[in-house]
C-alpha cells in the first residue's frame, strides 16, 4: 500500500471513531430528520392549497409546537397522576399473583410439586429491574448529563426548522460525500428513503391511534381503573413491535388481579384481540405505505439498537431498520450484487479493476 492508501484508511478508522464517539448526537439529528420529513409532507400538503413555501412551514412547525404543548399542558398531568397511581397498584396485582401461584402449586400433588421449581415473582423483578435501569441510563447519559432534557427537545426543534427551511441545501451536501458519477442514483435512493420513512410515520400514529382507542374501551368495559393511562402506554409502546405489546399487557392484567384471576384474563383475552386487529387489518395498511420488514429482522433490530443507544435506539429501532433497508435494497442488493456477473469475475483479477469496471457500470446505467 501506498501513502494515499494509507491516509485514505487512516481518515476512514478515524472517521468510524469519530461518528462513534457521537453516537447519540446522530440519534438526535435523525429524530429531527423522521420529525422535519413528517411536517414536510405536511407542508408540500398545504402548498397545493397555494399556501407559499414559507408560510406553508410556519403553520406546519407552529401545529407541531402547539401539539407540544397541548399534550404536556393537558393531557400529561392526569396521565402523571394516573402513572403514580400505577406504581403504587401494579406491585400489590403482583403480589397477587404471586399468592395464586402458591395456592395453585400447594394443590398439585407432592411429588408433582417436589419437581416444579420454585418461581417467586418478588425475586424476578429485582433481577430484571438492572436490564431496565440500563436501558435508561444509556440512553439519558448524553440527555441528561451533557445537554439536559430541555436542550435536547430544542436542538431536534432547531434541528427540525432548519431542515423544513431549506431541504434541498442539506440534501444537496449529503450527496455530495458520494462519488460524481453515483450523486444521481443516491438522490434516487433518498426519495425511496423519504417514502419509506412517510409511510412509516402515517401507519405509526395511525396505529397508535387506533390501539389506545381500542384499549380505552376494553378497560373502560372491564372497569379497569386507570383506563386512560393504560390505554396510552399501550398506544405509546406500539413503537416497539413484539417488545411494546408484551409490556402494555403487564400493569392492567396485574391490577385486574386485585380483583379476580378471571378479569386478568379477560384483560388480556382484550389485548390479545387488539393485537390480531392490528396484525390482520392496521398492518396492511402499513403494508400499503410501501414498508414491510420481516417480524425476525424487526426484533434483531430493536436488539442490535438498544444496545448501541439504550431505550431511545429501541423507539427509533423501526425507522432505523426501514431506512437502512432502503440502502441495502438499493446499493447492495440491485446496484452491486444483482449486477455481479460470473463470467466477469476472476480470482486473479486486481481489485481495483473490479471496482473500477462496477463504477463504470453503474454510471452507464445512470446514463441509460
Amino acid at each position: 500500500m501506498n501513502l494515499g492508501n494509507w491516509i485514505g484508511l487512516f481518515t476512514i478508522l478515524a472517521s468510524i471513531y469519530i461518528l462513534w464517539q457521537i453516537r447519540q448526537l446522530l440519534l438526535l439529528v435523525f429524530t429531527a430528520v423522521v420529525i422535519a420529513t413528517t411536517l414536510n409532507k405536511l407542508a408540500r400538503w398545504l402548498q397545493r392549497f397555494r399556501i407559499k413555501r414559507p408560510f406553508a412551514v410556519l403553520i406546519s412547525v407552529s401545529l407541531f409546537i402547539l401539539l407540544i404543548v397541548t399534550f404536556f399542558w393537558v393531557i400529561v398531568p392526569p396521565l402523571a397522576e394516573q402513572f403514580q397511581q400505577l406504581i403504587t397498584i401494579v406491585p400489590q396485582g403482583i403480589n397477587r399473583l404471586n399468592d395464586w401461584l402458591n395456592i395453585l402449586k400447594d394443590q398439585l400433588p407432592n411429588r408433582l410439586r417436589e419437581q416444579l421449581p420454585s418461581i417467586d415473582i418478588n425475586e424476578i423483578i429485582p433481577q430484571l429491574q438492572p436490564i431496565f435501569n440500563q436501558l435508561i441510563n444509556n440512553a439519558g447519559a448524553f440527555v441528561g448529563n451533557t445537554f439536559g432534557i430541555f436542550l435536547s427537545l430544542l436542538l431536534i426543534l432547531v434541528f427540525t426548522i432548519m431542515m423544513l427551511a431549506d431541504p434541498i441545501s442539506y440534501r444537496q451536501g449529503f450527496i455530495k460525500l458520494f462519488p460524481s458519477f453515483y450523486r444521481q442514483r443516491v438522490n434516487l435512493i433518498l426519495d425511496s428513503c423519504e417514502i419509506a420513512l412517510g409511510g412509516w410515520v402515517i401507519s405509526s400514529l395511525f396505529n397508535m391511534s387506533v390501539i389506545t382507542l381500542l384499549s380505552f374501551i376494553g378497560l373502560s368495559i372491564l372497569k379497569i381503573p386507570l383506563a386512560l393511562a393504560q390505554a396510552v402506554l399501550a398506544g405509546l409502546l406500539t413503537l416497539m413491535p413484539h417488545i411494546g405489546p408484551t409490556i402494555s399487557v403487564i400493569p392492567p392484567m396485574a391490577i385486574a388481579l386485585l380483583d379476580s384471576p378471571l378479569k386478568s384474563a379477560l384483560v388480556l383475552l382484550i389485548y390479545i384481540l387488539i393485537q390480531q386487529i392490528k396484525s390482520n387489518t392496521l398492518n396492511s395498511y402499513l403494508l400499503q405505505r410501501k414498508v414491510s420488514l420481516l417480524p425476525a429482522i424487526t426484533l434483531i433490530a430493536q436488539v442490535f439498537f438498544a444496545s448501541f443507544f439504550g431505550f431511545s435506539g429501541l423507539l427509533l429501532a423501526l425507522p432505523l431498520t426501514i431506512i437502512c433497508q432502503v440502502w441495502i435494497k438499493e446499493l447492495l442488493i440491485k446496484d452491486i450484487l444483482d449486477n455481479w456477473q460470473v463470467d466477469n469475475f476472476t480470482p486473479q483479477r486486481n481489485n481495483i479493476d473490479t471496482l473500477s469496471k462496477t463504477a463504470q457500470f453503474v454510471e452507464e446505467k445512470i446514463d441509460l
